[in-house]
């Protein structure tokens, strides 16, 4: 079921296009990532999906009701922003039932739904502190259970790991899938980070130039992109040039020797640049001629078992059924 539908979306700032008529079904109960570099349109659909930017031109259907010109407030969602946006002088209490406050519910029913959201993101022992005593970890639970407290259809997230460390990020996108999973509700999650959205989404909707240029579950975004861009961004492939046109190939899927060994169609002949040693494998940047510059990815054990040096000439191959050809 469908909990969320763009119709020809547009969003136009004067002769500028960010979003140009995407349509696109959001899954009931589903973590969506919209991910994309800088400027691409993602952070622009969020906000006209949260009614915080006017829709140009189009229709932002939410089940059966049509929520394109609906405030904010009235739509059935919620908005996490990127800074948390925490009122300095309210307790942590305070802040996650300011909402409700607002809706004119008394103190007593308010504190005691904000301690129950509290609960949830395992916050309710910081209650009484401000948000200047909190970690960033902590302040972004608090703006989660805040934007919870109005029991949404739909929870919209704006690039809400960017500001923590790279250890409290993995740590907290388990966390957010965890959650998601528990109260059913879709979470449109906007990001730039590849890693990010492979781990976290159902549905991966990647976004260049105002468009969407591909989507579909992470398995298939990651192994058969369907573009150069796509291929790009997501990482973890070599794009090549061949005669037929465009090619992906995952850097995994590279097979690397000091010699040709007749079981590939082909090899492919080039030199090593660069050595990156990552942990539990080696990326090895090579020097592919006219098929351009290319990455093999080896399980470490396989490379310190037979190690090449920078400037050393080898031979590359790969399955056939791990190409992709690129749409152009």
């Amino acid at each position: 079921m469908s909990a969320l539908e763009l119709v020809s979306v547009t969003k136009a700032y004067g002769e500028t296009i960010a979003v140009d008529a995407i349509t696109h079904n959001f899954a009931s109960g589903s973590y969506s990532c919209l991910l994309g570099p800088s400027g691409c349109g993602k952070s622009s659909t969020l906000r006209m999906i949260a009614g915080h930017e006017v829709v140009t031109e189009g229709d932002i259907l939410l089940g059966s009701a049509n929520i394109t010109d609906l405030p904010p407030a009235k739509r059935g969602t919620a908005m996490m922003f990127q800074n948390y946006a925490l009122f300095p002088h309210l307790s942590v209490v305070d802040n996650v039932a300011f909402s409700q406050k607002m809706q004119g519910v008394e103190k007593k029913a308010r504190r005691a739904r904000a301690m129950e959201l509290l609960e949830l993101v395992h916050m309710e022992d910081y209650s009484e502190r401000v948000p200047d005593q909190l970690s960033g970890g902590q302040q972004q639970r608090v703006a989660l259970a805040r934007a919870l407290v109005t029991e949404p259809q739909i929870l919209l997230l704006d690039e809400p790991l960017s500001a923590l460390d790279p250890f409290l990020r993995t740590r907290m996108r388990a966390e957010l899938k965890k959650l998601q999973r528990e109260l059913g509700i879709s979470f449109i999650h906007v990001t730039h980070s590849q890693d990010e959205a492979l781990a976290l989404a159902d549905d991966i909707i990647v976004m260049n130039n105002a468009v969407i240029e591909q989507s579909g579950a992470p398995q298939q975004v990651f192994n058969a992109p369907t573009s150069e861009f796509v291929a790009r961004f997501i990482g973890g492939h070599n794009v090549m040039k061949t005669d037929a046109g465009l090619m992906a190939v995952r850097t995994d899927r590279v097979q690397m020797a000091r010699g040709t060994t007749g079981a590939a169609d082909e090899a492919l002949s080039a030199t090593v640049r660069d050595v990156e040693f990552l942990g539990s494998v080696v990326n090895i940047s090579l020097d592919g001629g006219p098929t351009g510059d290319l990455i093999a990815t080896l399980p470490d054990s396989r490379f310190f078992d037979q190690p090449v040096e920078i400037g050393e000439s080898v031979f590359l191959s790969w399955k056939a059924e791990d190409a992709h050809h690129l749409a152009a």
